[in-house]
C-alpha cells in the first residue's frame, strides 16, 4: 500500500482483473501507481522506530505492559511466520490486544490465538469482518453470525479475553461492532468511474448474514453494538476503578480517522469502514476520563494511525498483507506489536504518516479535486 491508497479490508475482485493487480485488496488497485506522489503528500517516510520505541526483550522492572496490533492476516504464509516468530519468553507478564482480521479461516484463527496466547499473559480480542468471512469454510457454517459464536467459544476454550476485564492498573474494554454507509457524511467524488461497493468489497460476497440483516445497512452495525450491551455494567465498574481505559475495536469510530476521499484511490472507502455507534460508545465510556488517561484501538484500514482527538488517543497499528509491507508502508515486522502502555502511555507511533499530515495540514473534505496520484491513476 502506497502512502496515499486505501489499504486492505474488503477486497477488489472485478476492478482488480482489470488493472492487472492481485484480488487481495485496495492496495493491490494503487500500490503500484503511487510511485513518487506519496513524498508530495507527506514527505520522506521514517523507516524504522527509534531503538527506545521498541520494547524489544522482558521489561526490565518486570511491570506488566500492553501490547497492541491489528489485520494479523495470518492465511498469508508471511504472517503466521510473523507470529511464530515473536519470542515466547519476552511478554509473559505482558497484555497483548488484537483489534481483529486474525485469520479468513477457522483453522487459522485458532491456530494464531493459540500462538499469541502461549506468548502473552493475556491476550484480548473482537471480531474482524475477514474473521467473519464464509467462503472457505466449506459449508462448516450456516451464516457469519453461527461463524462469530463459533469464534468466541474458541476464543474462552484458550482463555483469550472478549469481555471487559481491569489488569493491573488498567481497564480493557472491547467493543463489538461494523460498519454502515451512513458512517460516511463527507462530500462524495463525482466526474470518475468509481466501483460500486459490492464490486469493491468482498465482505457483501462473503460474510453471510440473516434475512433480517444485510452489510453496510444500519441493522448491521446495530446488531453488533448490542452485544456490548450485556458488559455494560463491567463498563460502569472498570470506568470507576481504574485510572487508565483503553477501549478497542476493529472498525473506524470516526471518519477523521481516514483520509479525505480526494487522496484514495478508492474514494469510497468511508462507506465501508465505520460505525457511529462506535464513537457514542467510546464517549460515553471514557466519559470525564478523556486526557492523559484515555485511550482507544482500533484497525481494519491498514493505516498506521497515532492522534489525539477531543481528548482521547486513537491508534491503529496493523500488521498488514505481506505486500504492504514490502512497500515500507507500514514496516510492521519491524516494530509490531506496538507497545501502548509501560507505567503509562508510551509515546506516539512513529510511522503514522496520515495522521502526521494531519497533525500539520487542516482536513479538508469539502474539496474534492483529486490528488495528483489518484488523478494519474483514473486517467489510466
Amino acid at each position: 500500500m502506497a502512502v496515499a491508497v486505501v489499504s486492505s479490508l474488503p477486497c477488489l475482485s472485478g476492478v482488480m482483473r482489470q488493472t492487472n493487480c492481485a484480488a487481495d485488496g485496495f492496495d493491490r488497485l494503487a500500490s503500484t501507481r503511487c510511485g513518487r506522489s506519496t513524498k508530495i503528500a507527506c514527505g520522506e517516510r521514517q523507516q524504522k522506530l527509534p531503538a527506545s520505541r521498541l520494547f524489544r526483550g522482558p521489561c526490565d522492572s518486570g511491570d506488566m505492559r500492553v501490547f497492541v496490533v491489528s489485520d494479523l492476516h495470518t492465511d498469508y504464509k508471511e504472517n503466521m511466520e510473523w507470529v511464530r516468530r515473536l519470542s515466547t519468553v519476552w511478554y509473559k507478564k505482558d497484555v497483548l490486544i488484537v483489534a481483529g482480521d486474525v485469520a479468513e479461516t477457522y483453522k487459522n484463527f485458532v491456530f494464531t490465538m493459540a500462538e499469541l496466547k502461549r506468548r502473552f499473559d493475556s491476550v484480548f480480542y473482537v471480531p474482524g469482518n475477514h474473521d467473519l468471512w464464509c467462503r472457505r469454510e466449506g459449508g462448516k457454517f450456516i451464516d457469519s453470525v453461527e461463524k462469530l459464536n463459533a469464534l468466541l467459544d474458541a476464543c474462552s476454550k484458550l482463555g483469550i479475553e472478549t469481555s471487559p476485564r481491569i489488569v493491573g492498573d488498567v481497564g480493557i474494554i472491547p467493543l463489538f461492532s461494523w460498519y454502515h454507509k451512513s458512517f460516511d457524511t463527507e462530500k462524495d467524488i463525482s466526474g470518475i468511474r468509481i466501483p460500486s461497493l459490492e464490486m469493491a468489497c468482498k465482505d457483501f460476497h462473503s460474510c453471510k448474514w440473516p434475512l433480517q440483516l444485510a452489510n453496510g445497512d444500519v441493522a448491521l452495525a446495530h446488531f453488533f453494538d448490542i452485544m456490548n450491551e450485556k458488559n455494560h455494567n463491567l463498563f460502569e465498574e472498570i470506568r470507576k476503578t481504574s485510572c487508565l481505559l483503553i477501549t478497542f475495536s476493529h472498525f473506524v469510530p470516526r471518519q477523521d480517522l481516514c483520509p479525505e476521499k480526494r487522496m484514495l484511490f478508492y474514494p469510497n472507502l468511508p462507506k465501508i469502514i465505520g460505525s457511529d455507534f462506535l464513537e457514542v460508545r467510546i464517549r460515553s465510556i471514557h466519559g470525564e476520563n478523556i486526557g492523559r488517561s484515555a485511550c482507544h484501538i482500533f484497525g481494519h484500514t491498514h493505516f498506521c494511525w497515532d492522534a489525539v482527538l477531543d481528548g482521547v488517543r486513537y491508534v491503529q497499528a496493523p500488521l498488514a498483507y505481506p505486500r504492504e509491507r514490502k512497500r515500507r508502508m507500514n514496516g510492521g515486522e519491524d516494530w509490531l506489536p506496538f507497545c501502548i502502555y509501560d507505567k503509562g502511555f508510551t509515546d506516539r507511533l512513529s510511522p503514522s504518516y496520515w495522521s502526521d499530515y494531519y497533525s500539520k495540514i487542516k482536513r479538508d473534505p469539502e474539496n474534492t479535486d483529486l490528488a495528483p496520484w489518484v488523478a494519474r491513476f483514473y486517467a489510466r
